[in-house]
């Protein structure tokens, strides 16, 4: 017992930091600080390898989280708007972000998960544990490759410095798909052969779910390389189907992080960075701080009566209205007057999770494959749809599955903003929830992919992706006078984010090559990746 307090004293302490934009500089990269003599005891040193893995996918420290997943991938995926109004300048919404903004996922997140696979291979001869680093690294570094494209991967050493000649997109996904191949097949040659549950605060050690996790992985890219290399994509995708062991299939399959230092859930502490407590009358305020709800995801879950409503959103202080987002691409309004009223993100502070993959969306990309592309996935698109929402119902504890499903009328109306100013009045789509085996291929995505983003909240990075590959779901444009782009990314918004500039001065050489090979000479938001491209 009083080594699991040191060591939870430990990493609370090292976790321990304030969000904010203008301090990313300073946050803590080793927030698992134990000494080595202190780690080797009872496993511990595996345990901080994995937790150091993880900590590559979606990052435990608050300022790195807001950067990735509060300013990047929720707004770019209609999940979040920007809430602060010192963002109006510079902002990845108003498409001019400033480079510290963009930089983290590519100069940061290697330097998280190389190191700490290096060590796990020096602390444990598991295979079993080592394919498990494996599987984490992939899930990681996929989010790199999704943002920017070209990326170094094939040729990083175990340092994890990133100083090295690009691979392209595409040979970057099709060696993680290698990679999570091998670990697949070690995963499953040691099925029953759990570990420790004290090492592993993801699965407990169960090395099954950790072969679901890595099958369902590899779908999500197969799906992502579905419009640019479909033979390839259809053969990864059928092998997954086929595998003994699967995908994530139950609620409990689950891929999601709970332990956190004393602040808690970093992106928590991220949404509600300069919070407004109270109103004037001192009466407190129930809304979040530097980022809230968007009025895409809210937009569409009104019109769909969607019953998650109350799990995912505080409700607004507008009078009239109930749930009601902030449009992100405009001018961001006075927060103390006007922002906190719309909603918030309805998150706990200890008790929420950081969630990785859900078994919902795996159940959503073998529903895409049999309806859009013909695959083989061992269902029918019916089945695999109708499972996605049941699972999303089942993870957020909604009722009401079987009506929302059987609903073939609801639809999202018009955006009507309480302040008067954003209204939009073009009309996102007709697609309705309940499926129908009559309707075309196109039809059928698009009610898919509407249904997988809307059970991906808050993994704003993944249905950015999403967005970008299929063009669903339609998500509100950003306000021309908003763009602060000058003409160099149109208001339906970017196809990626720019290289730092850190690569410019430390790899000059590779990412220049990289640009032209790749990208056509443009190094800009609005090229256009290799998967994108339907």
């Amino acid at each position: 017992m009083n080594k699991n307090i040191k060591f939870t004293l430990i990493f609370a302490a090292a976790l321990a930091s304030a969000a904010c934009t203008r301090n990313f500089e300073e946050y803590n990269t080793d927030p698992y600080g134990a000494t080595d003599q202190e780690l080797e005891r009872d496993g511990y040193s595996v345990r901080s390898a994995l937790l150091g893995l993880a900590d590559g996918i979606i990052a435990l420290d608050v300022n790195t989280t807001q950067f990735t997943e509060a300013l990047l991938g929720g707004p770019m995926a209609g999940y979040l708007a920007d809430a602060n109004a010192g963002f109006n300048e510079n902002s990845i919404g108003r498409f001019n972000p400033p480079n510290n903004w963009t930089k983290v996922l590519m100069e940061d997140f290697p330097s998280r998960i190389y190191p700490n696979l290096r060590q796990l291979k020096k602390v444990t001869s598991d295979e079993a544990i080592l394919a498990v680093g494996e599987v984490i690294k992939v899930a990681g570094m996929h989010r790199i490759a999704d943002t920017y494209g070209p990326m170094p991967y094939s040729m990083i050493g175990e340092d994890g410095a990133i100083q090295v000649a690009f691979d392209s997109q595409e040979t970057a996904y099709k060696t993680m798909v290698s990679d999570l191949d091998a670990a697949i097949a070690t995963l499953t040659l040691n099925r029953t052969n759990n570990f420790s549950a004290s090492t592993d605060v993801i699965f407990g050690g169960n090395v099954e779910k950790w072969c679901r996790y890595a099958n369902s992985l590899k779908l999500r890219l197969a799906m992502r390389m579905s419009y640019a290399d479909p033979a390839y994509a259809r053969e990864k995708a059928e092998e997954v189907a086929a595998h003994e062991i699967g995908t994530m299939e139950s609620a409990d399959d689950i891929a999601q992080l709970t332990s956190f230092g004393k602040d808690g859930n970093p992106l928590y502490v991220a949404v509600n960075y300069n919070r407004l407590a109270t109103h004037d009358d001192g009466t407190p305020c129930i809304t979040t701080g530097d980022s809230h709800a968007a009025a895409d995801i809210i937009l569409y879950m009104n019109g769909y009566k969607d019953p998650r409503r109350s799990a995912y959103f505080t409700k607004s202080e507008w009078p009239g209205y109930d749930y009601v987002g902030l449009r992100h691409g405009i001018v961001i309004p006075d927060h103390k007057t006007v922002g906190h009223k719309y909603s918030g993100i309805n998150i706990d502070q200890l008790a929420s999770p950081i969630v990785l993959m859900t078994p919902a969306e795996a159940a959503f990309l073998k529903a895409e494959a049999v309806a859009v592309f013909g695959w083989d996935m061992g269902g029918t698109a019916r089945e695999f749809y109708e499972k996605g929402v049941r699972l999303s119902f089942e993870q957020w504890g909604a009722k009401g599955a079987d009506a929302y499903l059987a609903d073939a009328t609801s639809c999202p109306g018009t955006y009507e903003d309480p302040a008067g100013s954003n209204d939009y009045n073009n009309q996102l789509t007709s697609c309705t929830v309940a499926w129908d085996d009559a309707a075309d291929a196109e039809t059928k995505q698009e009610r898919i992919m509407i249904q997988k983003w809307i059970a991906n909240f808050p993994l704003g990075n993944e249905s950015w992706a999403d967005i970008r590959r299929t063009g669903y779901p339609h998500i509100l444009p950003c306000e021309t006078a908003a763009n602060n782009s000058r003409g160099l990314v149109p208001d339906d918004g970017p196809r990626r984010m720019k290289y730092p500039q850190e690569e410019y001065t430390s790899n000059e050489t590779n990412v220049n090559a990289a640009v032209s090979r790749y990208l056509g000479g443009l190094d800009q938001m609005s090229t256009k990746l290799w998967f994108d491209c339907k």
